[in-house]
């Protein structure tokens, strides 16, 4: 959902970046390379002049070992009360990935721990309680389907700064053999997911809410 952070930042929204974990061990690469590779990712989403700069955060969970538990609802629940975020985006629910599902059910978990009156999290700065008033999904699947969105976001004009923070991971895509040609798929989905509003590019986002209207007029065809 790179667009779409890189589209709200221009709109003026604070944003932040929660990694569960730093992305090591994988095949290719190691904890320093993934860790610059993250802030190269975080400075080709940023804005224009005068915005608020995008944050990022790690929680450094064990990579491929993510487990839903009380303590990772808790911790996120404690970067949810110390960005006082009203909207929240997390993987979507239907992966085949662990590490994907679990930061899923912890992510929909903490949303409620936020607002419990009472109980410091961790992490939380001494910011008060909140419930964000949205949970979204963003598509981040290994399984093979194809995405049955609530809503796109139309991202055209930010086709760069998305493919820019994706290619920065250098060590997931240009160096690594097993994701050959997944760069150009990317891309392609992007494009067919804009074709749907009439749009160069959009990112698709998925809710179990009903999203609201003002008017007709917020249509985007």
């Amino acid at each position: 959902m790179g667009g779409t952070i890189s589209r709200l930042a221009d709109q003026g929204h604070s944003i932040l970046i929660l990694d569960m974990t730093d992305g090591s061990p994988t095949p290719v690469g190691d904890r320093p390379t993934r860790l610059k590779e993250a802030e190269a990712a975080l400075a080709a989403l940023q804005p224009g002049a005068g915005k608020p700069a995008i944050t990022r955060a790690l929680l450094d969970l064990p990579n491929r070992r993510v487990v839903h538990s009380l303590e990772t609802r808790h911790a996120v629940a404690g970067q949810i009360r110390a960005h006082q975020a009203t909207i929240v985006f997390c993987p979507h629910p239907l992966d085949a990935h662990p590490d994907h599902i679990a930061t899923t059910r912890i992510v929909e978990d903490a949303r409620f721990d936020a607002k419990l009156t009472s109980q410091p999290m961790p992490g939380d700065l001494g910011k008060p309680p909140l419930y964000p008033k949205w949970l979204i999904y963003y598509y981040c699947t290994h399984l093979r389907r194809i995405p049955d969105p609530t809503f796109v976001m139309d991202i055209s004009g930010y086709e760069s700064k998305r493919r820019n923070a994706i290619a920065a991971y250098r060590t997931q895509f240009e160096l690594n053999p097993a994701a050959k040609g997944l760069l150009e798929r990317l891309e392609a989905g992007v494009t067919f997911m804009g074709s749907r509003i009439g749009t160069a590019a959009a990112e698709p986002f998925f809710t179990l809410e009903p999203l609201g209207l003002r008017s007709l007029g917020d249509l985007v065809l």
